[in-house]
């Protein structure tokens, strides 16, 4: 289907290049169409961006959701300690689509800047869920303290996305140490009294 041709396309170039340094035409020619053809499947370059977007969030969501079917039977901490690694690793994305994720956070287009964090927070829902059952879950037998879920959710948040940009930073063995040691003092900072080993 030209559309989907159209958007692996512009996955790559944007991916490579950037909102700016990816013209339609050189987006058109990767497919082996005209650029006004592009028209035809998107209104304009801002809206096959953001259809970009969505597919990576889609993705994201779809392999979230197949990770935490995988998660029943284990204990509390395994199943954050799973979230937390496979998130932070490559939010489960393939390396085109989670550099294209990051990019667009980072350094989104200014005219895009608000659109692109309204598609990011409303794609959440599914993680949301998932890790709100799981505290839930710990506070009720007593494995986790009892805390509001906003705010366990906001720390467990804030240290997958601090794991996630030093995955850039470090290799791949010294951030496997970083991760380690990070989950170590978060879980202890966030376990019940009576239970202070992961």
């Amino acid at each position: 289907m030209t559309s989907e041709r159209i958007k692996e396309a512009a996955l790559q170039l944007f991916t490579r290049n950037g909102y700016d340094g990816a013209p339609l035409s050189e987006i058109a020619a990767a497919v082996g169409i005209k650029t006004p053809s592009i028209y035809a499947h998107f209104k304009s370059k801002d809206d096959l961006f953001l259809a970009v977007m969505k597919d990576c969030l889609t993705e994201h969501n779809r392999r979230m959701q197949e990770l935490i079917s995988q998660l029943d039977g284990l204990p509390v901490w395994e199943k954050l300690r799973t979230i937390l690694e496979g998130g932070s690793d490559s939010y489960l994305l393939g390396h085109e689509q989670v550099t294209f994720l990051k990019r667009a956070m980072l350094f989104p287009p200014a005219a895009l800047e608000e659109q692109l964090r309204a598609q990011f927070v409303g794609s959440e829902e599914v993680m949301h869920t998932a890790l709100d059952k799981i505290f839930e879950e710990g506070m009720g037998s007593e494995q986790i303290r009892r805390e509001s879920l906003d705010n366990l959710r906001a720390s467990f948040y804030c240290v997958m996305d601090g794991l996630f940009l030093q995955n850039y930073y470090y290799r791949r063995e010294d951030w496997k140490a970083k991760l380690d040691a990070v989950w170590l003092i978060f879980w202890k900072g966030i376990c019940h009294p009576k239970h202070n080993q992961a």
